[in-house]
């Protein structure tokens, strides 16, 4: 980077601390910190939901995985697709709620207040643990940005992105904590429109540094660059759907990861503010909520398209075969000038802020309402109360950034908030619906997941360390390596370049250990030096899936007598078959090998192994999607049958509570306040909203706009997908 990029830093981060400078000034209530006045429309409501839901971690994690494995990576993403039709509908939950927090809407369904902090500190942990992936994402494409790989801290030297991770996060605090809601939601909207820039900035200057590269500038224009494209790509990087076996998202894989997320996504802390929460009016919550969310699946093809041309582009290069985490950076530091380097970096900067400012002020009113304000001074002013908000403001975005700097694994963190919000999701929904949802059978829910899902298998293996090597729990599913013979296109033959300077460099680093025996085993784990290959030459890809762990969450490996991780052990082949082009050569480790079991015991996988499910023969992806319906079924269960055996709720707040959700939002405060007044006085009325009157189910009779709303939705599902399909055929018919 140059002086002009720096400059451009400057510049935005001086942006944004004026801008909560300036929306400090209209603050004089929680809700005006909290919520914003309540007072925002459809253009900064879908700001705030795309820049919310739209973090650094996703072009990074979209470079890496088309990278890898090309148009279908864009699924690591994408698989949130069709969860977005019904946001339409959730986004009117949130508005009619009238409360300030997720936490507020548990106390008052369940009449509790110890469960309002309970989700207090669900939610907290839950921003850190998230917040900490983005702060770790930014490290992943800092150093190929600024050309620095280490600073000097005393006498030991760090990562740059240990030093950008606080300064980012001193940043979003300053700004965020002096402007509350409002300022963060402008912010998102100047930081959505970098977040697009960055999705766009890189596929015109690449389409050109194709033409440049392997085409005629002359006469040849960026169409052109289509073209070459897919000369350099295998065909198969172009299917949006894995064309391998050792694919990562089949379909059944795709549908369980949606229905997970749809269970789970509803209970996310900042969603109260986000998903509707601090609309103007109800239409403006809804039409906020998916078309920002639409708008991030728009990005994505954007950031598919750009790592796409840079495997055209890169994929000689060591460092991404090494680590293609870093595919954005190393794109954006070869192709982009001064000046829109650091503009890169901006809109990088900004994916992240526009996360984090949410969650820190969401994670502040958690505290103040379902802690401070519930607990400890419920009768202080207005402005102790958001005195209080930007204190503990600090302890979202500092507890995100400690997470960040201990841990630095984005794919390690993203896995910690996959099934996080379980333990709230099914008190939600039932909640929500079902009348006979009692507090005790909530807390029993949340108890259940808790222990069975997080708590047990991290404290089991500790309590009693025998488990890592019991026989039983030492399983793994098939072991397989697949070859399979193509031709090289060009892009193979510039990656196995790099395969064979990255072989070539760890071999000069090896041959430089003194110790004859330990040199000698070290080179012999290294392999073979890859061979040359040349385009057009028929070499054989091989793929190796299976040798995963069934019951531990970080797998089975080789242990010395020490119990440490062996490297210089490989699995022998046992049987081989061939068809056709494809040789599957089944691999084992031998029996008396000592193993243990690393990471967290995965309980769910002792069900199926005790209705006599073979579990050895199932896909990695296929283990994956086991994982998730004992995790979505099972909390249903115990909340329903927990209710029908204790005591429900008091009668007059289940009828508050249900008619102020069946009352639409009105822009004017005390008209909606009569209107709530009318709606409690009149329960015969509200009963006759409901789509099964008579009943404890408390589902309300969709309106035209529901119905209507909800299939264009969908209907756009399938659009983007059209579109995915599209672009990823663009020059192919000249190739």
């Amino acid at each position: 980077m140059q002086t002009a990029d720096y400059l451009v830093l400057a510049g935005y981060f001086l942006v944004m601390i004026l801008i909560g400078v300036l929306a400090s000034l209209k603050i004089k209530a929680q809700e005006d910190y909290f919520m914003g006045g309540r007072s925002f429309g459809k253009l900064l409501q879908t700001f705030a939901a795309f820049g919310a839901g739209t973090g650094s971690s996703d072009p990074v994690n979209i470079g890496r995985t088309t990278f890898t494995s090309g148009m279908s990576g864009m699924w690591s993403v994408m698989s949130w697709l069709f969860v977005t039709p019904f946001y339409w509908i959730a986004g009117v939950w949130y508005r009619r709620m009238r409360h300030l927090t997720l936490g507020d809407w548990f106390v008052e369904r369940y009449e509790s207040r110890a469960l309002g902090l309970g989700y207090c500190v669900f939610g907290l942990l839950f921003f850190m643990v998230y917040g900490s992936m983005l702060f770790s994402a930014i490290g992943k494409v800092a150093a190929p940005l600024v050309e620095v790989d280490t600073f000097a801290w005393g006498d030991q030297r760090y990562g740059i992105e240990y030093l950008l991770v606080p300064v980012i996060g001193v940043v979003v605090l300053l700004y965020g904590i002096l402007g509350g809601l409002r300022a963060a939601y402008f912010t998102d909207l100047i930081q959505g429109v970098c977040i697009i820039l960055l999705s766009v900035i890189l596929v015109p200057y690449g389409l050109s540094a194709l033409v440049q590269e392997f085409g005629d500038p002359q006469t040849q224009s960026l169409w052109s660059g289509f073209r070459i494209m897919h000369e350099q790509l295998p065909r198969d990087y172009f299917s949006i759907v894995g064309a391998t076996t050792a694919s990562e998202f089949p379909l059944h894989r795709i549908a369980a990861v949606v229905i997970i997320s749809l269970v789970g996504i509803v209970v996310q802390p900042h969603f109260i503010a986000t998903g509707g929460g601090s609309a103007k009016t109800e239409t403006n919550a809804r039409v906020g909520l998916v078309l920002g969310n639409f708008l991030k699946r728009f990005c994505t093809i954007g950031w598919v398209l750009t790592a796409l041309i840079a495997l055209a582009l890169f994929a000689d290069r060591p460092e991404l075969v090494e680590d293609p985490d870093k595919t954005w950076g190393v794109a954006s530091r070869e192709l982009l000038g001064p000046g829109l380097t650091g503009l890169m970096l901006a809109c990088l900067l900004a994916a992240l802020m526009s996360s984090v400012d949410a969650y820190m002020i969401v994670g502040a009113a958690l505290v103040v309402r379902n802690f401070y304000a519930a607990y400890l001074n419920p009768r202080a002013s207005e402005r102790e109360y958001v005195l209080m908000g930007r204190l503990t403001g600090v302890l979202v975005v500092g507890g995100a950034v400690v997470i960040s700097l201990f841990m630095m694994d984005v794919f390690a963190q993203l896995e910690l908030t996959w099934v996080f919000p379980v333990l709230f999701a099914a008190p939600f929904w039932i909640g929500m619906f079902w009348r006979r949802a009692t507090t005790a059978a909530a807390w029993t829910t949340v108890a259940y997941c808790a222990l069975t899902f997080f708590l047990v298998p991290f404290l089991a293996p500790i309590l009693a360390p025998a488990l890592r090597t019991a026989p039983a729990l030492l399983t793994t599913n098939q072991l397989v390596r697949t070859t399979t013979s193509r031709t090289a296109a060009p892009s193979d033959v510039a990656r196995r370049q790099a395969e064979i300077q990255r072989w070539t460099d760890k071999e000069a680093q090896l041959q430089q250990l003194a110790d004859p025996a330990a040199r000698q085993a070290a080179l012999e784990g290294l392999g073979a030096r890859p061979a040359e290959l040349a385009v057009g030459e028929t070499f054989q890809v091989v793929e190796q899936s299976g040798g995963t762990s069934i019951f531990w969450g970080q797998g089975v490996k080789p242990v010395d007598a020490s119990g440490r991780p062996r490297a210089d052990v490989r699995p022998e082949v046992v049987r081989e078959e061939t068809e056709g082009q494809v040789t599957r050569q089944f691999l084992q480790y031998p029996a008396d090998l000592p193993r243990k079991g690393f990471g967290n015991l995965k309980l769910d996988f002792l069900l199926y192994q005790a209705l006599g499910m073979d579990l050895t023969t199932r896909s990695n992806a296929t283990l994956s999607t086991l994982e998730l319906p004992p995790k979505i079924i099972s909390p249903f269960l115990l909340m329903i049958l927990v209710s029908l055996f204790t005591r429900p709720n008091s009668q007059q707040a289940l009828d508050r509570y249900y008619a102020k959700m069946k009352t639409p939002v009105v822009p004017d405060h005390e008209q909606d306040q009569r209107n709530l007044q009318q709606a409690y006085a009149d329960p015969e009325g509200m009963e006759r909203r409901k789509l099964f009157p008579g009943t404890s189910l408390e589902f309300q009779r969709p309106t035209t706009t529901d119905v209507l709303g909800f299939l264009i939705c969908f209907a756009a599902c399938f659009g983007i997908i059209g579109l995915a399909m599209l672009v990823a055929q663009l020059g192919a018919g000249s190739s």
